[in-house]
C-alpha cells in the first residue's frame, strides 16, 4: 500500500511543526510498506480468559476491528485463545502480540510463560487492551511489561481524556480533549518508567480512588521489547468507534516498530 495512503489512514497532520520528529519516525517505519519484509508482517491477537472469570463480550468485535484495519494496512492478523501455541517457533513469525481483553490466568504451563518472555526479550512488541491489565496478576514481570496490574474501577461512565502527547501513532490524530464513555480502570504497582500519552480529567467523572490526571494510555520499552497499553475498550461499540480503534491500531504500529527480525541472542534471563 502506498505510504501516502497509510499516512492518511492514521490521519497524521504533517503540517504541524511540533509533530515533525514523529512524522519522520513514522516515514521510516512505514516506508517499507512496499517491501517483501513489510508484506510478511503478522500480528497475533490473543483472547484467552481464565475459565470461571469475567469475560468481556466485546472480544469478537475487537478482533474483527483489528483484522479490518490490518487488512487495510497490509498487516496479517491472526487470532487465538490457545496458550499452548506460545512457543519460540510459533511466536517468531509475529511482529507484535495483542492481548485483547484477556483476564486472570491465561498461561497453563511455565514453558508458555517463558516463551512469551523470551519473545519480548528478543525484541517483540506487546499491546494490551482494557482487561489485559488483569491478566496473570501474580506475575511481576508481566505487570511491569504492561505498566501495572488491575485493582479497581468505578461505575461505567463518561469522562474526558486529556491527550498530553500527540507525538505517537496512537494519539497523533486525537483531539486535545477526547470525551468518551468507558470503564475507567485503576491500576496498582505501576511501572515508573512508562511514558504517559493520555490522562483522565478528574473533574469530568466520579471516582473514589483515581487521582488527578490519572494515566489512561501509555507506552514504553521494556526488557528488550516495546509495550503499549490503553485502559479503554470495555464495550463492543467501542470497536466501531473510528477514533478508538485507530488509537488501538496506532499502538500496534508502535509495537511493531521498525519491523526488525527477532534476535534471540539478546535473551538475558528468565523470571
Amino acid at each position: 500500500m502506498p505510504l501516502k495512503v497509510l499516512l492518511q489512514n492514521l490521519n497524521i497532520n504533517i503540517t504541524m511543526k511540533k509533530n515533525l520528529t514523529f512524522l519522520f519516525a513514522m516515514i521510516i517505519i512505514l516506508s517499507s510498506c512496499g517491501s517483501d519484509i513489510r508484506k510478511e508482517e503478522r500480528v497475533l491477537v490473543f483472547t484467552k480468559n481464565e475459565v470461571g472469570g469475567y469475560i468481556h463480550d466485546c472480544i469478537p468485535a475487537s478482533v474483527a476491528a483489528i483484522q479490518k484495519l490490518g487488512k487495510k494496512n497490509g498487516i496479517i492478523v491472526d487470532t487465538t485463545s490457545n496458550s499452548a501455541l506460545f512457543t519460540d517457533e510459533y511466536l517468531k513469525k509475529y511482529s507484535a502480540i495483542v492481548f485483547s481483553n484477556t483476564n486472570n490466568k491465561v498461561f497453563e504451563t511455565e514453558n508458555e510463560r517463558v516463551a512469551f518472555q523470551r519473545y519480548i526479550q528478543a525484541g517483540g512488541g506487546f499491546v494490551g487492551i482494557h482487561s489485559a491489565c488483569g491478566t496473570e496478576r501474580q506475575w511481576h514481570w508481566f505487570s511491569q511489561l504492561l505498566g501495572g496490574t488491575f485493582e479497581w474501577h468505578p461505575p461505567y461512565q463518561t469522562a474526558v481524556i486529556d491527550v498530553i502527547d500527540h507525538n505517537h501513532p496512537s494519539t497523533g490524530f486525537l483531539p486535545d480533549r477526547w470525551e468518551r464513555e468507558d470503564e475507567w480502570y485503576l491500576l496498582k504497582n505501576m511501572n515508573p518508567d512508562i511514558h504517559i500519552l493520555a490522562t483522565l480529567d478528574s473533574a469530568t467523572y466520579q471516582s473514589e480512588r483515581h487521582g488527578k490526571d490519572y494515566p489512561t494510555a501509555w507506552y514504553h520499552e521494556y526488557d528488550g521489547g516495546r509495550s503499549f497499553f490503553t485502559t479503554g475498550g470495555h464495550s463492543s461499540e467501542h470497536y466501531s468507534d473510528s477514533l478508538f480503534i485507530r488509537h488501538v491500531f496506532g499502538g500496534i504500529v508502535y509495537a511493531i516498530g521498525e519491523n526488525k527480525k527477532l534476535d534471540y541472542s539478546k535473551i538475558k534471563s528468565i523470571e
